[in-house]
């Protein structure tokens, strides 16, 4: 089975049912990818799907792991990444006329690029691998985390 289609949902079991009813699950993946290659891994989701009057509320809640470097010392890691979001998908009403995103006839909807999205917004812009990262001598550039070189020791 594709991974991907564990991220698409059949909510067409909640459209007759009535406002406040919901099924809340957990999708666990061991890796996705979005178009710029960044590759996800260990995906763990809590994906609660409700009745409400305008259709369709999504919420989810997602954690998942990037292999990144530091950007002080230069060392390849694991960052974890969490995320969470709501989408409502409306029914094709009148009122509704005016919402962004409407539940499809098919009442499936796909919330891999949502959460590729959301994933992606939080990377960090200067991942580091510790807050205590001493980073890399700037003469020889020797990484300060395994030991100390001849330029370190001469400005302490």
């Amino acid at each position: 089975m594709n991974e991907n289609n564990l991220f698409r949902i059949n909510t067409g079991f909640l459209i007759n049912q009535t406002v406040g009813a919901y099924r809340e699950f957990d999708i666990d993946a061991p890796y996705i990818e979005d178009e710029s290659k960044n590759i996800f891994e260990d995906v763990l989701a809590t994906v609660r799907i409700s009745r409400v009057q305008q259709g369709i509320l999504v919420s989810v809640k997602a954690t998942a792991k990037i292999e990144t470097s530091c950007c002080r010392c230069l060392e390849p890691f694991q960052q974890v990444i969490s995320c969470e979001f709501d989408e409502l998908y409306a029914f094709h009403l009148r009122q509704n006329a005016d919402a962004d995103v409407f539940l499809p006839e098919s009442g499936i909807v796909d919330i891999l690029p949502l959460l590729l999205e959301y994933l992606t917004i939080e990377i960090p812009i200067k991942p580091l691998c510790d807050e205590k990262c001493r980073g890399l001598c700037v003469e020889c550039g020797q990484n300060l985390n395994l030991g100390s070189c001849e330029h370190s020791a001469e400005k302490a």
